[in-house]
């Protein structure tokens, strides 16, 4: 049952007999058009959904076999109920076989647990209500003893091709699976025994719950006979749930369009010993710059949930500010502070505006990535190409795979992600912005990849 778009819409859950077996509910996608040119997971909780299936499967081969499957749009619609996926998967030659993965749903106690963690933060609610799942409510889950995402084992597979282990069928279920976790993580919770209605409905109860209890606590303390001291302060998490009976917080301030120009220093005087005012007054202007930017983040929606940005030292700041384009005076001065020639400032400018800190160190930084990273990699060079698709040819120095007879290359970073070079001038140099897959990454060059035979 869809709303006409492939969007699975919720219904009863019934037993054999067609009585309603209280409010868990079943959700019906219909089949997806194939996946031909893209990704199966563009989100991160998406990919540990892949993840989980490549660790479970014993045959790797049913995986990429599985993966053919559902890019070709073997797989029919997609039933999703607590503990349960279902559909129809079409074999090469059209047969047909019914397959399931099983997840484990979780107990009354893990869910009550998650529920008040959830309640207790404003950011996560939000996030839930936007169908995002962000890092820390995994992380904060986790910490609480409740694995939301599933891990190595987790996922079980029953067809009616009565292979033992996961097969073809079931692997293009998963894939297809990762296609609907990405437009909606409530799908992940369905499995795991809650749908979207009964889980905001727990959730408003909840926190209506938490902000009546303040109230009362706030209404208990003001009819006292004896006045009790004013506390200094009241629990970040109380003030919130008080928030509609508490006189409102003041105002944020307002946004800035534009950061302030920089003064005109010199005046006609002469500058002090030592002191370049051009240079001073373009480190007031990047001030400014930083600073409006710096607002317009705290003032955006959910900032709380972004993850703090690590302090940049100082050879990756000199890069960030040559990025702004100074004039060749300051750049000179960037370079030689940073221990850099003009050329490797160029080339480490080229890269941060592809990526910025993390683009910086895969230009250089070579390293060797730990086995079961190097493993990770391994596979998604494998089973980046489909059979029929011509594969380049790699050869692998550390992290970095340089297509043989070319002048294309791959380096891997150590947050997992694949980033484009390409030779110039008998030089390795940033191609591209990073890319999830090795195929993707390589494509970004063009012709450029050399023989990819």
């Amino acid at each position: 049952m869809t709303d006409g778009h492939g969007k699975g819409l919720p219904r009863e859950h019934q037993d054999e007999d067609g009585h309603v077996t209280g409010h868990r509910t079943e959700r019906i996608f219909a089949a997806l058009p194939p996946a031909a040119g893209r990704g199966f997971a563009r989100t991160w909780w998406g990919q540990a959904w892949l993840k989980a299936l490549e660790d479970s499967a014993l045959d790797g081969r049913q995986v990429k076999e599985g993966r053919r499957h559902a890019r070709a749009g073997a797989v029919g619609a997609v039933s999703v109920r607590p503990g349960r996926l279902t559909a129809v998967v079409k074999d090469h030659d059209g047969t047909p076989y019914r397959c399931d993965v099983l997840l484990q749903e979780l107990s009354a106690a893990d869910w009550d647990r998650f529920l008040n963690l959830v309640a207790d933060r404003a950011g996560h609610i939000a996030a839930l209500l936007d169908h995002d799942m962000p890092p820390h409510l995994v992380e904060d889950a986790a910490a609480a003893g409740i694995e939301l995402l599933p891990g190595i084992g987790d996922l079980e597979a029953e067809c009616g091709c009565e292979a033992w282990d996961h097969c073809a069928h079931t692997a293009a279920l998963c894939h297809q699976t990762a296609r609907l976790l990405d437009e909606d993580p409530f799908v992940l919770l369905l499995m795991r025994g809650r749908g979207e209605q009964e889980l905001l409905g727990e959730l408003q109860a909840r926190s209506a719950a938490r902000a009546q209890e303040v109230a009362d606590g706030l209404a208990s303390s003001t009819s006292e006979a004896v006045p009790e001291p004013a506390p200094e302060g009241v629990p970040a998490d109380e003030a919130y749930a008080a928030r509609d009976i508490l006189p409102p917080l003041p105002k944020p301030p307002p946004a800035v369009d534009q950061p302030g120009a920089a003064p005109v220093l010199g005046g006609g005087s002469d500058p002090a010993p030592g002191v370049e005012v051009a240079a001073l007054e373009f480190l007031i202007g990047d001030t400014a710059a930083r600073a409006q930017r710096l607002l317009a983040d705290a003032l955006a929606p959910r900032h709380e949930d972004s993850p703090p940005q690590a302090p940049l030292t100082c050879a990756e700041d000199a890069v960030r500010l040559a990025a702004a384009g100074p004039d060749a005076r300051i750049t000179a001065r960037l370079a030689a502070g940073s221990g850099r020639t003009a050329k490797t400032l160029a080339l480490a400018v080229r890269a941060w505006e592809y990526g910025g800190a993390p683009a910086l160190a895969v230009l250089e930084e070579q390293w060797t990535p730990e086995p079961a990273a190097m493993a990770r990699a391994v596979a998604q060079l494998a089973g980046a190409w489909d059979e029929d698709e011509d594969k380049p040819r790699l050869r692998h120095e550390r992290n970095r795979w340089t297509v043989t007879g070319g002048d294309a290359q791959l380096r891997y970073g150590r947050d997992g992600r694949w980033w484009p070079y390409r030779k110039e001038r008998g030089q390795w140099a940033p191609a591209g912005p990073a890319a999830e897959d090795p195929a993707t990454a390589l494509a970004a060059l063009g012709a450029g990849a050399g023989d990819a035979r």
